[in-house]
C-alpha cells in the first residue's frame, strides 16, 4: 500500500507497471463467432471450458488483476482527472494532483475560455482542442486583447 505523500513519478511508475500486465479479457468464443463481440461477458455454460478455467483458455477477470487503490482511476500521467462543464469549476483544482478534462457538451465559446482560464491557474487540459469557429474567436480576442494596451 502506498503512502499519500508519494511522488507523481512514482505513481505514473506503478501505472505502467501495473497496467501494462493486464490481458485483455474475451469473451467466450467470440474469436470463433463473428455475430459475438469481444466484450466481457461471464461464462455460464455447464460444460463451459472457460468457466472450468481449462488450460489453453483465456483467462477470467479475478481479484487478483486489480490494480492498487492508490492508482486506481487516475490518469497515465498519474493525475486524477476532473470533468469541468464551467469555468467556475476550474476555480477550486489543484494544479498538482488534478488535470481537466473539458464535458463533451461544452461548446466552442466556453471551451475556449476555460482553456483560457486553466492557462493562467497553471491546469492541464487532457482535450484542449477547439472547432474551427472557437479558433477565429480566440484569435480575434487576443488580437483585440494586444490592440488594447
Amino acid at each position: 500500500m502506498m503512502k499519500k505523500s508519494e511522488s507523481i513519478a512514482q505513481k505514473v511508475k506503478m501505472i505502467k507497471k501495473f497496467r501494462g500486465n493486464k490481458p485483455v479479457f474475451r469473451r467466450e468464443e467470440s474469436w470463433r463467432y463473428k455475430r459475438i463481440e469481444t466484450g466481457w461477458r461471464k461464462p455460464k455454460g455447464i460444460d463451459s471450458k472457460m468457466r472450468l478455467k481449462k488450460k489453453g483458455r483465456p483467462t477470467s477477470p479475478t481479484a487478483g488483476f486489480r490494480v492498487p487503490k492508490s492508482i486506481r482511476g487516475l490518469h497515465p500521467s498519474g493525475l486524477s482527472e476532473v470533468l469541468v462543464h464551467r469555468v467556475e469549476g476550474l476555480k477550486r483544482l489543484d494544479a498538482e494532483s488534478q488535470t481537466v478534462r473539458i464535458a463533451r457538451g461544452v461548446g466552442g465559446r466556453k471551451r475556449a475560455e476555460i482553456i483560457k482560464e486553466a492557462e493562467k491557474l497553471g491546469l492541464k487540459v487532457l482535450n484542449p482542442s477547439l472547432p474551427k469557429k472557437a479558433q477565429s474567436i480566440k484569435e480575434k480576442s487576443q488580437s483585440e486583447e494586444e490592440a488594447s494596451p
